[in-house]
């Protein structure tokens, strides 16, 4: 969820006295460069051709847990371990003397090449995709000469062809004060970002710049939610003095404002239709909106908690689905204007959800990274779930009928299959919890913001050639380290290290 309450989201008046948040940038995992005796040296083969990594054959390297239902999150901070060279691929710590590739010292002669190598390193400069370039152009990784066809399993296979692709996407947007919302034009290159001042940005984005092209002053005070609407050319937004607004995309002048929306301030914010949209707030009301009415066209308040997502389904708009920090996912006829069913209460906040394989099936995550799959129309309890990465799930936006993009409160944005449970890989990463995200509308892009202030993008294309692949049915936990194409690091040692266990 949005941590509406964090010690870093400001109010429009108080936010000129706050002091500016120092927070230490996630230091970017790196692309290494290496030579072919590199990777030689990550992968070995014993005496029976058996595969060895790191001179651990695998039949050491097995775990026998990768066989339960559940599994525990590996340590995230390896992901960004900075040692450099072959040291790093290899997995070994830092040592004054070099390793071979058959595992002996160098002599003291290869001094002098280390220091030309180390100097040379020195110039390299990351490119948009957070590959290492030099002046001379991209500089070798050890990804780039190894054969995907060696590999059994389809996904990796697919992931090792995809990461060998040069990849593009627009720069990060820093923001002078704390994002809140962020939502994509539905046709247009726009992104609006929502502020804790009150103001709608407008950017244009493109990989080689970002302009912002507009600022409208819309709240007087924090922003909670902004959407486009179905046509891009309204713009939805709530703030915390609790007014919803629908302006006009280009001027920013007001088409329809609703002052007291509701009693407490909104929360989530879901466009339903042409003219429809919905809103929930802090205390569990949801109220449905049709922008060419004065007044809402109905208002319940099913739950007592905040209401953290709603959703309906594309098709039919039949049922107003909700969750909430109460851990009930509510259903609502939305044509009866009358709650429908009510889930079994659940001990954990439900954050987020997505319709899959058609919109047959309903995913919801929760705070304590649990996942409850339930069929549509069978709300009242979930029909199968599992256990994800421990950290909350607090996004969750759905890329292709099977697979989404879920951002977590420790910063890392994961590709999981959710039908059934599996985690790809990470995507992308902040160095703090990601409060928002959306995808656009070619679905080629995801934007993502977190405390520190700014909007990083993440190209997701290469989801499209994922989708039609057979998974299996049950997690793995050696992908919760795995990067992909679109994350802006890529540990060689932690990737091959997964290929092969």
């Amino acid at each position: 969820m949005r941590n509406f309450h964090s010690p870093y989201f400001r109010d429009s008046s108080d936010s000129e006295d706050d002091a500016d948040i120092d927070v230490e940038q996630l230091d970017a995992t790196h692309f290494l460069p290496a030579q072919i005796e590199d990777l030689l040296g990550v992968i070995e083969y014993d005496l029976d051709g058996e595969e060895v990594l790191n001179g651990v054959s695998d039949s050491a390297t097995m775990d026998d847990t990768d066989s339960d239902d559940t599994y525990e999150e590996e340590d995230d901070s390896q992901m960004s371990d900075t040692s450099s060279g072959s040291d790093l691929v290899s997995g070994n710590k830092a040592d004054p003397a070099k390793k071979t590739a058959n595992g002996e010292n160098n002599s003291s002669s290869d001094s002098d090449s280390d220091t030309e190598a180390a100097t040379s390193n020195k110039g390299a400069k990351k490119g948009l995709d957070g590959e290492s370039t030099s002046e001379s152009g991209p500089s070798h990784r050890v990804i780039d000469d190894y054969d995907e066809e060696m590999e059994e399993d389809d996904v990796i296979k697919a992931i090792i062809t995809e990461i060998k692709k040069p990849r593009s996407k627009p720069a990060d947007i820093q923001t002078e004060d704390f994002v809140v919302d962020l939502s994509f034009h539905p046709c247009e290159d726009i992104l609006a970002v929502g502020s804790s001042v009150g103001d709608v940005l407008l950017y244009k984005y493109s990989n080689e710049q970002n302009v912002l092209t507009a600022t409208h002053e819309l709240h007087t005070k924090a922003i909670r939610c902004v959407e486009f609407m179905r046509d891009g050319l309204s713009i939805i937004s709530s703030g915390r003095e609790r007014t919803v607004a629908v302006a006009d995309t280009e001027t920013g002048k007001f088409k329809r404002v609703w002052e007291g929306a509701h009693n407490e301030p909104v929360y989530s914010m879901a466009v339903l239709g042409e003219h429809l949209f919905a809103t929930g707030d802090d205390d569990g009301e949801v109220k449905l909106w049709d922008v060419r009415q004065r007044d809402a066209v109905f208002g319940l308040r099913p739950v007592e908690d905040f209401i953290s997502c709603i959703l309906s389904n594309g098709q039919q708009q039949k049922y107003l689905l909700m969750t909430s920090g109460d851990g009930l996912l509510t259903t609502i006829n939305i044509a009866q204007r009358k709650m429908y069913v009510q889930s079994e209460p659940y001990e954990e906040e439900l954050n987020c959800m997505g319709t899959f394989k058609r919109e047959s099936k309903l995913v919801v995550g929760t705070s304590k990274g649990n996942y409850y799959t339930f069929n549509w129309g069978q709300f009242a309890y979930h029909c199968d779930a599992f256990t994800g990465p421990k950290a909350s799930a607090n996004r969750m936006v759905p890329i292709t009928e099977q697979i989404a993009v879920m951002a977590g409160e420790d910063g890392i944005i994961r590709a999981m299959h959710l039908v059934p449970g599996r985690v790809l890989g990470i995507v992308g990463q902040h160095s703090m919890a990601i409060d928002t995200m959306d995808i656009s509308g070619s679905g080629e892009l995801i934007a993502t913001s977190s405390h520190d202030n700014d909007v990083r993008f993440w190209n997701i294309k290469y989801f499209e050639d994922f989708d039609g692949i057979k998974y299996n049915s049950k997690p793995d936990k050696r992908t919760l380290k795995h990067n992909l194409p679109s994350s802006q690091g890529v540990n060689a040692k932690d990737f091959f290290a997964g290929l092969n266990e």
